[in-house]
């Protein structure tokens, strides 16, 4: 896991935290180190900490979702809805709010994990213009639901769904 966060503080706690639960942490005080350290040692997770001296946070999210599947886990104290927006759109997969809790982060750390491992098994999310799911074990039916791709010799059941679009759905289009 790579943390990235400006204030020492905060970094110390997530690491001690996070490394006394079995995670490897690794950190960088800013986005230039950030993208090198994941470049060197690709993570599973990055917690990205906004506000960093160097980067527009956009910039850097943007830079590890060009070549890095890693989970991308926005850590700030800014609430505004377009702000998240803004990184979930720009790839980040989830967004904490500070203060949190341990509790809070670890279940969204496991959420990650859970999400991480079903898209490596799956191979990837295929290039599609709609959202995509991933349906490990449970199966999902109904009209407008229709399996795009199956893994063969995949460990478990993984099979993306995809939901399609007809030009009467208020979304259709690019």
């Amino acid at each position: 896991m790579l943390v990235v966060e400006d204030e020492p503080p905060l970094v110390r706690a997530l690491e001690i935290n996070l490394k006394a639960r079995g995670y490897d942490v690794d950190t960088a005080p800013d986005g230039s180190q950030a993208l090198s350290l994941a470049a060197m040692s690709p993570p599973d997770v990055v917690l990205l900490g906004l506000g960093l001296p160097d980067m527009d946070d956009i910039d850097v999210i943007t830079e590890l979702r060009g070549w890095s599947r890693a989970s991308i886990l926005v850590v700030a104290a800014r609430r505004t809805s377009d702000e998240k927006v803004a990184a979930l759109d720009a790839g980040a997969d989830d967004y904490i709010t500070k203060p949190f809790s341990m509790d809070e982060l670890l279940a969204r750390l496991r959420a990650a994990a859970r999400s991480s491992s079903c898209w490596r098994r799956c191979g990837g999310l295929p290039s599609a213009p709609r959202a995509t799911t991933c349906a490990s074990t449970r199966r999902s039916s109904g009209a407008n639901r229709k399996p795009t791709r199956r893994v063969p010799g995949a460990s478990s059941p993984c099979t993306v769904w995809a939901t399609a679009s007809t030009p009467d759905d208020p979304g259709f289009g690019p």
